[in-house]
């Protein structure tokens, strides 16, 4: 039995949202990915190992709709994972194995926006000439987005979260445009957690070695 046998059933419709299949594969990532963003919220380390397996799922479902970037960036997101698992679990510093919630600092805003621009205008051009995608920009936008929230994400930064809303609202109109339907309506359930999430830690970030809301 071949991999593609194995693969075949999730790609087989399970329901119909406006008049458009929607298969196990979709299903099964818009409940893994709602659970993982819910778990980063609550700032449970059990998000990684959800997250890894929605990663999967969406290879599958991003490369049959020929979101070819935002299927490859599935795969960097599992390294990422592994790395933000470890982090999460051992980065807390001497003494603590608890990483802080702290804000990004100018020097990291300086390289993630500069790694951000150069790698949406990469990724546009190498989508536009060897693919046959119909929105290489936008492709290139929220996966430059994803990559830089998830590190911030990776290392507990507060602005993580508004990085992923601004990669959430260009996300939703893309894949209703890719007759994603369901997977649209999960990000828009994504926005709310962001928000949920982006308060949550607002009141646990660290500055100067204490929590913003401690007194001094």
């Amino acid at each position: 039995m071949s991999l593609a046998d194995i693969l075949e059933p999730l790609q087989q419709p399970l329901l119909t949202v406006l008049d458009t299949p929607v298969s196990w594969t979709e299903v099964l990532g818009f409940g893994s990915g709602a659970l993982c963003v819910w778990l980063v919220a609550r700032q449970h380390v059990a998000n990684w190992p959800i997250g890894i397996a929605n990663n999967l799922f969406f290879v599958l479902l991003f490369a049959q709709a020929g979101l070819y970037a935002d299927a490859g960036l599935q795969i960097v997101f599992i390294t990422l994972a592994v790395y933000g698992w470890w982090t999460w679990t051992h980065g807390g510093g001497p003494g603590s194995d608890d990483l802080p919630v702290r804000r990004t600092t100018r020097t990291e805003w300086t390289w993630l926006l500069t790694a951000g621009v150069v790698g949406t205008l990469a990724l546009t051009v190498l989508l536009d000439r060897v693919t046959d995608s119909t929105v290489p920009f936008w492709d290139a936008l929220t996966t430059a987005l994803s990559l830089m929230a998830t590190y911030g994400q990776c290392r507990k930064r507060l602005e993580s979260w508004w990085l992923w809303i601004a990669a959430d609202v260009v996300y939703v109109p893309l894949y209703a445009y890719k007759e994603l339907y369901l997977t649209s309506l999960l990000y828009v359930g994504f926005m709310t957690l962001c928000v949920i999430g982006l308060r949550g830690w607002t009141r646990d970030v660290v500055v100067a070695g204490r929590p913003v809301g401690e007194a001094a």
